[in-house]
C-alpha cells in the first residue's frame, strides 16, 4: 500500500508539474552536457577519445532496476545520495514500475528526473530477446552510416611542390591530398549487441591500396562485433575494444576526465568493463578478443590482443639483423603524410594478454578486484636517452597488476587502487565521494605513482599524462545554498619527485578552480569560473652544459564568464568572456577573447553561429573555446595571437533517413602573415575549413 501511494504522489506531481509548467520538449543537447564534464583544457588531452567513449555511454542507456553502484556512477548523472537512496529503494520495494515512480525515492527532484530520463530504461538486465541474433540485427533500428568530409582550403606548404635546399637535398612533401574522408558503420541494439567498423584518411596522407604498408584506401581500418548477455557471458568482443576497471592503473579504457567544472563526481573511475572501440585515433586500443563471464556475484575476464604499432627504429632497418632491431619511439599520431611518417607505419606488433577478476556483493554496494596485463613487442623498446626519461620504460616486455576495492556506505563512495609493475615500481590512488548533506557533495582523492612505474593502458587521476613520477591530494567540493545557485570548486597539490620534460629538477605545484552558476529559470543560465595553477618550468637554455638548468614557477590563470538563454523553443543564445594571465619569472604576459553563438530552428533547418574576437600576447596565454560542430564531432581548439574567428553550422533533415550537416569555420588573424610553421605553414593571415557530414539510417 505505501508503494502504491508513493507512486501514484509521483505521478500526480509529475502530471501537476506538466499541466504548470508546459515545458517544451528539447533535445538532447549531447555536447553541452559534456562538455560541463570534460577536464579543464590543455594541449595533453585527448579530446575525441573522451568525447567517444562518454557519447557510448549515453547512447546506451542504464537498466534502472539492475544497475549497481558502480555503474549508476560511471554516467555521472547522479550524487552519492541519490545513488544509495535508489539502491536502497529497490531492495525495498523491488523494481521500479515506470520511470515516473523516480519520483518517489527521496532526493529525486524534477529536474534531475528531467535530466537523467533519456539515459535510463526499464529491463530485466538480459536482453529480453527471443528471435535468432541476425534476425535483430538486419532488422535493427540503430543502424547508420555516417559519411564525414573536412578540408582546411588555403594551401599548406606541404602541398606545394617540393623544392632543393642549400645542402641539395629535396625537401619532403605530404604524398596526399588535403581531404580528410572519415566513414563509420553501426548497428547496435541496448544491452544486447554492437558491430560496426571506422575507416580514416586524414590530410596529407594518400588514398591508396598498398598492402605492403596495411593501406586499403583509408589510411586506418577499425572494427569490432560485441555481443552482450549471452548465457552466463556477459559480454563477448572481437575486434577493437577497450577496457576499464579500478581506477585506471592498469585499464584505463583511453579516456580520463579529472580536472573540470564537475569538480566531485569526475575524480572517481568505474568499472564500466569491456567497451568497443569506435574512435578513429589509431593506438591506445586492444584488437583481438575481450571475455567477460559472469557466475553469481564472481565476474572474470579475459583479454588477448595483436595489434600492430608505429614506430621508428633505433637504427636503419635494411642494415641490421631482425635480432638487433630496437624500437626507439612510437608514432602515436596517427599521422602518415610523409615518406618519414610512412615508414614508421605498423613496423612493430605489441602483444598483450590481461584479465580481471571482480566481485560484486548482491546489494551492489561493495566491490572488489584484481587486474593483469603482460604487453609484450616483437622487438625492444631503447629510448634515446635524456636528463628526465632515465626511468622511463625500456626491454621488450612488461608486467602490470592491481587489486581495487569500492565500497558505497551509505552516503559514502569509497575507492582505490594498488599496483605494481615489473620494474618494481607502486601506484595508488585512495579516495572518496561524499553527499555531506543535501547541498553539499566533497571528493577526496591522494595518489603517488613512482617514477619507474610502467603500465602503458593506464589512465588513472594524474597532472601528468600517465600515472608515473607524482604525488598529489585533490579535493573537491559542489555547494547548492538553494535552487537557483551552486558552487563549484577543487584545490590540487602535486610535486614530482624526478625530473620532468622542460623540468630538470625535483618541482611542485598546485592548483584550484572556482565556478559559480546562477540559474534562474530552466531557460537561462550564467555562471563565473576561474582556475589558477602554477608548476615549475626550465628557464631558456644557458648554451653552458655544465651549468645546472634555472627552474621558475610559471603561474597561469584562465578565466571564463558565460551567459546561456534559451529564448523560446527554437532560438538560442550564448554570449562568453575568456582570459588568461601567465607570469614566468617575473614576465607577464595576457590574452582575452569575446564570444557571441546563436542558434536557430526552423522545422527541419537549424542553423548555428558564432563571432569571437581573440587576441593573446604569445603561446602560453592562449584561449581555448568550445566549439559546436557536426554530429559526434568534438571540438576545442586553442587560440593564440590577435584575430577573428567564426563559424557556421547548418544542419538540415531530408527525411526520417537523411540528414546532413555542414560546417563553414574562419580564423582570419591581423598580427601575422603566415600562419602555422613545417609543412603545415599556411603563407596568409586567414584559414578557412570546411566539414560535411551525411548520416543515414538503414530503417525509416
Amino acid at each position: 500500500m505505501r508503494r502504491l501511494i508513493l507512486i501514484a504522489s509521483g505521478w500526480l506531481c509529475m502530471v501537476t508539474y506538466a499541466f504548470a509548467q508546459q515545458p517544451p520538449k528539447k533535445d538532447i543537447d549531447l555536447e553541452s552536457f559534456i562538455e560541463r564534464l570534460f577536464p579543464v583544457q590543455d594541449e595533453d588531452i585527448d579530446y575525441e577519445s573522451i568525447y567517444e567513449v562518454l557519447l557510448q555511454l549515453y547512447l546506451n542507456p542504464m537498466d534502472v532496476n539492475n544497475a549497481n553502484a558502480e555503474v549508476l556512477a560511471s554516467s555521472y548523472l547522479l550524487d552519492p545520495t541519490q545513488i544509495s537512496n535508489l539502491i536502497t529503494y529497490r531492495a525495498k520495494f523491488g523494481s521500479l514500475i515506470s520511470l515516473y515512480e523516480l519520483q518517489a525515492i527521496p532526493g529525486f527532484d524534477l529536474n534531475t528526473i528531467e535530466l537523467i530520463l533519456p539515459f535510463l530504461t526499464l529491463g530485466t538486465g538480459k536482453s529480453g530477446q527471443t528471435r535468432p541474433l541476425w534476425q535483430r540485427i538486419v532488422s535493427e533500428e540503430q543502424a547508420y552510416f555516417l559519411f564525414r568530409h573536412r578540408r582546411t582550403w588555403e594551401t599548406r606548404k606541404g602541398y606545394t611542390p617540393a623544392d632543393t635546399s642549400s645542402t641539395g637535398r629535396i625537401s619532403s612533401r605530404y604524398l596526399g591530398d588535403p581531404n580528410e574522408f572519415y566513414l563509420r558503420f553501426r548497428i547496435q541494439h541496448t544491452r544486447d549487441f554492437s558491430l560496426g567498423f571506422t575507416l580514416d584518411k586524414d590530410p596529407g596522407e594518400q588514398f591508396i591500396w598498398d598492402t605492403k604498408t596495411a593501406r586499403y584506401g583509408f589510411n586506418f581500418f577499425s572494427f569490432h562485433f560485441t555481443k552482450y548477455y549471452t548465457g552466463k557471458w556477459k559480454t563477448i568482443a572481437l575486434g577493437d575494444f577497450q577496457a576499464q576497471f579500478g581506477q585506471g592503473l592498469v585499464f584505463g579504457a583511453g579516456y580520463s576526465l579529472g580536472k573540470g567544472a564537475e569538480t566531485v563526481p569526475t575524480v572517481r573511475r568505474s568499472s564500466v568493463g569491456i567497451l568497443p572501440y569506435t574512435a578513429a585515433l589509431e593506438f591506445g586500443f586492444f584488437r583481438g578478443a575481450g571475455l567477460t563471464y559472469q557466475s553469481g556475484n564472481w565476474q572474470g575476464s579475459l583479454i588477448t590482443s595483436f595489434a600492430p604499432r608505429d614506430g621508428r627504429a633505433g637504427n636503419a632497418l635494411d642494415t641490421l639483423s631482425v635480432e638487433d632491431i630496437t624500437i626507439s619511439s612510437f608514432n602515436q599520431s596517427g599521422l602518415h603524410r610523409t615518406s618519414s611518417e610512412l615508414s614508421t607505419k605498423n613496423q612493430f606488433r605489441e602483444v598483450s594478454l590481461g584479465g580481471n577478476v571482480q566481485f560484486s556483493s548482491n546489494s551492489g554496494k561493495f566491490q572488489t578486484g584484481t587486474n593483469f596485463l603482460y604487453t609484450r613487442f616483437n622487438h625492444p623498446w631503447v629510448k634515446n636517452p635524456t636528463l628526465y626519461n632515465q626511468y622511463d620504460f625500456s626491454g621488450q616486455s612488461n608486467t602490470v597488476g592491481s587489486l581495487y576495492l569500492n565500497y558505497n556506505w551509505k552516503n559514502f563512495f569509497l575507492f582505490g587502487e594498488s599496483a605494481i609493475s615489473q620494474s618494481g615500481g607502486k601506484a595508488q590512488v585512495l579516495g572518496f565521494i561524499s553527499s555531506l548533506s543535501r547541498q553539499v557533495d566533497f571528493s577526496l582523492l591522494w595518489r603517488k605513482y613512482d617514477k619507474d612505474f610502467h603500465s602503458f593502458y593506464a589512465n588513472a587521476f594524474a597532472e601528468s599524462t600517465r600515472p608515473a613520477n607524482e604525488q598529489g591530494v585533490y579535493a573537491g567540493i559542489q555547494i547548492k545554498p538553494i535552487s537557483k545557485w551552486k558552487l563549484n570548486a577543487y584545490y590540487d597539490f602535486f610535486k614530482f619527485p624526478w625530473f620532468r620534460y622542460r623540468v630538470y629538477a625535483p618541482s611542485k605545484g598546485y592548483e584550484w578552480l572556482a565556478r559559480i552558476t546562477y540559474q534562474p529559470s530552466r531557460n537561462l543560465t550564467a555562471f563565473f569560473q576561474i582556475r589558477e595553477e602554477e608548476k615549475d618550468r626550465n628557464l631558456s637554455d644557458s648554451g653552458e652544459p655544465s651549468l645546472p638548468y634555472l627552474v621558475r614557477p610559471i603561474n597561469k590563470i584562465n578565466g571564463l564568464i558565460s551567459l546561456e538563454y534559451q529564448v523560446s523553443r527554437d532560438f538560442f543564445f550564448r554570449s562568453r568572456i575568456l582570459f588568461s594571465r601567465v607570469d614566468h619569472n617575473d614576465q607577464k604576459s595576457s590574452g582575452f577573447m569575446i564570444l557571441q553563438d546563436a542558434q536557430h530552428s526552423f522545422g527541419k533547418f537549424r542553423i548555428t553561429g558564432r563571432l569571437a574576437l581573440f587576441d593573446t600576447d604569445d603561446y602560453d596565454t592562449r584561449i581555448y573555446a568550445f566549439e559546436n560542430n557536426v554530429l559526434w564531432t568534438f571540438s576545442i581548439p586553442a587560440f593564440a595571437g590577435q584575430g577573428m574567428r567564426y563559424y557556421l553550422l547548418s544542419q538540415y533533415q531530408f527525411n526520417s533517413q537523411i540528414t546532413a550537416y555542414f560546417r563553414f569555420s574562419r580564423t582570419s588573424y591581423t598580427d601575422r602573415d603566415k600562419i602555422s610553421s613545417g609543412l603545415q605553414e599556411i603563407d596568409g593571415s586567414r584559414q578557412t575549413e570546411t566539414t560535411l557530414m551525411i548520416r543515414y539510417m538503414l530503417h525509416r
